[in-house]
């Protein structure tokens, strides 16, 4: 159920911190590296952010008529959620990312009775650590019909896919386009 409502970032910074994949001024985010404006607690430049990403990103959690929960803020809940990034045989195609190593359980299990409830596919991710560091890799698992998840397998089978990639010239991940 779709809530009309006016939701604020803060204290939340995870967009920022490095779990979604973006490019700010040139220089890369990713898991271990979050945007150099980040304070932790908000945006050094923040009235002067870039467009692209930051202006543009809607995180799943602040857009206007969110099903989401309030406690599922992608730092309570620990994960960031991108709806709508494909379609897949005519179905909308929803991201979560983890903020961490994996989403936990109690919001995993949200995110897949909500895309069980409302005929929605779900990719979702686990980042990859090496030697304890993340790297900007991710290990990605799809929850939807047998054939949905057969063919994201496949698609993602080599490991180098990262899910939380903002850039307006990125591929698709389900896709490929």
């Amino acid at each position: 159920m779709a809530k009309a409502l006016s939701r604020s970032c803060q204290p939340c910074t995870a967009c920022c911190d490095g779990w979604l994949q973006i490019k700010v001024s040139g220089l890369q985010v990713h898991p271990g590296k979050p945007c150099p404006h980040s304070t932790g607690s908000g945006c050094r430049i923040y009235a002067a952010r870039p467009v692209d990403p930051c202006v543009n990103f809607i995180c799943g959690w602040k857009m206007e008529g969110s099903a989401l929960p309030d406690w599922m803020q992608p730092h309570n809940a620990k994960v960031i959620f991108l709806p709508n990034q494909t379609v897949w045989r005519n179905f909308p195609v929803d991201v979560a990312v983890p903020v961490g190593k994996r989403i936990p359980p109690r919001a995993l299990n949200w995110l897949q009775q909500f895309a069980q409830s409302n005929n929605r596919m779900l990719l979702y991710s686990q980042q990859i650590a090496e030697a304890g560091t993340f790297t900007n890799r991710q290990r990605v698992a799809a929850y939807g019909p047998p054939d949905f998840q057969r063919e994201m397998a496949e698609r993602f089978a080599d490991g180098n896919v990262n899910l939380g990639v903002i850039d307006n010239g990125a591929q698709n991940p389900a896709t490929g386009s």
